[in-house]
């Protein structure tokens, strides 16, 4: 939504070794159930039909980032969406079911290039999925918690709070919300699937950092919220026609939507404040308790190699090794979470 007019710093996992991170738990797991596939497009799953694409994206990502780069991530769930995003969720589901049509065609047809590109558009993040990737999150040792409404509102409270270092997520409204620092990509290797235009694109890590972009676009934050609602957000329809570049010139000569020609104004049919208060005040936890623990070797190969029906030395290899670099870990890990 924002890509045209932010300043994007290209960086490396190396380079954020040790970091800490509210990683938004659904991005995350969209992406495993899109891309973690077989060749027809078609999730990974164990003997009893169980979907398995999410645990085996989170189990190799997440301990690669700990035992590799000493990250140190929290989960955060999204909780019931806003009223307001009903509207965003319903849009979602109808292209999901119309992927889900196409993609059934182009099995049919023996058009795997193209079940692939509809496959990627039909994940659901069930009941199931999220507790399995809870689950899994607790056996190895990693803290979670469930937002009261959007996950990234409460992962940019934590971060802006001091309790994390920077938000892990690929959506710009982070910085609606007021995340200091939004890392995008936090991947080890692996492609983004663009639907749109057909193809997919490398992932790279990168950063952007809301003042330093305040200050070059020479706006405040409530300013940015504003431009973001002429161009369109998820709790708002936009003004058709207008994009980031002319959202930019209208909000640094007008200031606010309230003092915008009637044309404009009068195409933002849902309440203005509401909308803005979704991000300037949005609803959070404001207390929680975190911590991180050893991971938990037994329950891992119980629940993945016995349930799950993953390879038991695989998991027993890679348990290891977490176990390992928490051993290795200060011992006053849990210092950087209230």
């Amino acid at each position: 939504m924002l890509t045209p007019i932010l300043k994007r710093e290209r960086t490396t996992l190396k380079a954020l070794k040790g970091s800490s991170f509210a990683i938004d738990a659904s991005i995350e797991i969209h992406q495993f159930l899109a891309l973690v596939r077989k060749r027809d497009g078609s999730l990974f799953t164990d003997s009893q039909g169980r979907v398995t694409s999410h645990l085996i994206g989170l189990l190799a990502r997440t301990s690669r980032l700990i035992a590799d780069f000493d990250m140190k991530p929290v989960f955060v769930f999204d909780g019931k969406p806003n009223p307001l995003k009903r509207r965003t969720i319903e849009m979602r589901r109808e292209a999901r079911k119309k992927a889900e049509v196409e993609y059934v065609e182009a099995v049919s047809n023996k058009d795997y290039a193209k079940a692939w590109s509809k496959a990627v558009m039909t994940g659901r993040v069930t009941g199931s999925v999220l507790d399995d990737s809870k689950h899994l999150l607790t056996l190895m040792g990693i803290p979670w918690l469930e937002a009261l409404e959007d996950a990234e509102a409460q992962a940019s409270y934590m971060a802006a709070k001091g309790d994390v270092w920077a938000v892990g997520s690929k959506d710009y409204d982070c910085l609606l919300y007021g995340a200091p620092v939004l890392a995008r990509y936090l991947t080890l290797t692996g492609r983004e699937w663009l639907p749109a235009q057909r193809r997919s694109r490398p992932l790279i890590p990168e950063l952007i950092k809301l003042s330093e972009n305040l200050a070059l676009l020479g706006i405040s934050r409530e300013q940015l919220v504003d431009l973001a609602i002429l161009v369109g957000t998820d709790f708002n329809q936009g003004v058709k026609g207008i994009g980031p570049k002319t959202a930019l010139k209208l909000v640094r000569e007008y200031s606010s939507i309230e003092k915008m020609p009637e044309e404009i104004r009068s195409k933002l049919t849902e309440d203005l404040n509401s909308v803005r208060q979704v991000f300037l005040k949005p609803r959070v936890l404001e207390k929680y308790t975190l911590k991180m623990s050893p991971p938990s070797r037994d329950g891992l190969v119980e629940f993945l190699s016995g349930e799950r029906g993953f390879n038991r030395e695989r998991v027993e290899r890679l348990t290891e090794r977490l176990t390992r670099t928490r051993e290795n870990m200060d011992d006053g890990l849990g210092q950087w979470l209230n």
